[in-house]
């Protein structure tokens, strides 16, 4: 294994050669969103509530060409806004790509970019509301080191919001980068030589190779590109977790889980949810035990996402009627077709509201409380409550 310095020059090497990820630069704001990236939707996902002020920092740990850093910052027009990258080539791109695209101009906030790795990010002056990391800790000499220089950057009461790979459904890959690596020998290192011989395995593999099926079904269409395909088949380094190996780095973070930002992989339900017998086992399971089980029955799980919090951690309880009442609402700023009776919700998933529920959302100013707006409306505070569990209404 190369040592911290090595592995550090390495992966720089790649990116220079490789800069990633390879999104084309536009003329125009990025489409869509990544409610991830909304400081307002990731915070009420987390708290159960608006934040207080949009004038916060957020830091982009390993922002690459600035395919996050650009939609940090068109869905965060107050943030003063940080990235921070190991490549220079990278960096280049990221700068470029928010001029070009007009989101920079645009906002209200700062903007700056450093030449820093993740390690020492304590270089970087203040504290961070918001620290995105996507894809980059598994990169790391030292994961546990990146994590913990990142956590010591992180404000009281901030997010932290990372994603690295998941063991047991990328098994393909790995054997597809030990074949690379063997075919390389002392080319190791030479990523275009890497990427040509993996682009001649595939074509010489027979159709009916597992490896490349599973190339065909899963990853062909992202790999078209060179970059992505050196970024996942010939990267210099490559830490995978399993439930055990990434609980053990969420606690050498310091920091408190607060759950995974795409919950629906896992609700155990959707895996053994037609058998009532064994779901009542599954109410015996504490919430790593959980995990376990839902990583080993669904192999297809190739990454986790998920938010860590500094304390103090208040998470707002919207049981109490009297605090229902007082509380005031507003539309869920990531929901795509607004305003209709047909949206798409955070994760664009299809939604039909009633007409009730579409008038409700209609009367949610920023001003009015619940109360004021259901004196008219008469959804009900069952409603309401519906409205925030599916995320499509803010209270605060």
């Amino acid at each position: 294994m190369l040592d911290d310095a090595s592995t550090r020059s390495a992966v720089q090497n790649l990116y220079n050669t490789y800069p990633f990820p390879p999104e084309p630069l536009l003329d125009e704001p990025p489409p869509g969103y990544n409610w991830r990236w909304n400081w307002t939707a990731a915070y009420n996902f987390c708290y159960h509530r608006r934040p207080e002020r949009s004038n916060i920092r957020i830091l982009d740990a390993g922002c690459g060409t600035g395919a996050g850093t650009e939609y940090l910052i068109a869905l965060n027009p107050d943030a003063n806004i940080v990235g921070i990258d190991l490549s220079e080539k990278a960096l280049e791109i990221a700068e470029e790509r928010c001029q070009r695209s007009g989101v920079a101009r645009a906002h209200r906030g700062s903007i700056e970019f450093y030449h820093l790795p993740i390690e020492e990010a304590a270089a970087l002056p203040g504290e961070f509301d918001l620290i995105n990391c996507v894809g980059v800790l598994h990169h790391l000499a030292d994961p546990v080191r990146g994590i913990q220089s990142l956590a010591r950057k992180l404000a009281p009461g901030g997010l932290f919001h990372i994603f690295v790979y998941a063991r047991w459904g990328r098994w393909e890959i790995h054997l597809m980068q030990r074949a690379i690596a063997l075919l390389q020998g002392n080319r190791r290192g030479d990523y275009q030589d890497g990427v040509a011989v993996g682009r001649r395995i595939f074509a010489s593999l027979p159709e009916d190779n597992r490896l490349l099926k599973r190339e065909k079904e899963r990853w062909a269409i992202e790999n078209h590109r060179d970059e992505s395909f050196a970024d996942m088949y010939v990267h210099p380094r490559e830490v995978d977790y399993d439930i055990d190996s990434l609980f053990e780095l969420i606690d050498a973070s310091g920091l408190a889980f607060l759950g995974f930002s795409n919950p629906a992989y896992w609700e155990v339900e959707r895996l053994l949810g037609r058998s009532p017998e064994l779901m009542e086992r599954v109410e015996q399971l504490g919430e790593r035990e959980l995990y376990r089980l839902i990583e080993s029955l669904d192999p297809e799980i190739t990454h986790f996402e998920f938010f860590l919090a500094k304390p103090p951690i208040v998470i707002t309880d919207w049981s109490k009627d009297s605090e229902l009442l007082k509380a005031v609402p507003t539309v869920h700023p990531c929901l795509f077709g607004w305003p209709s009776e047909s949206v798409l919700d955070l994760d664009y998933r299809p939604v039909t509201l009633t007409p009730t529920e579409f008038a409700f959302l209609q009367a949610c100013d920023g001003k009015s409380t619940v109360g004021e707006i259901d004196r008219s409306i008469e959804l009900g505070l069952p409603g309401v409550r519906s409205l925030r569990e599916r995320q499509l209404l803010i209270l605060g």
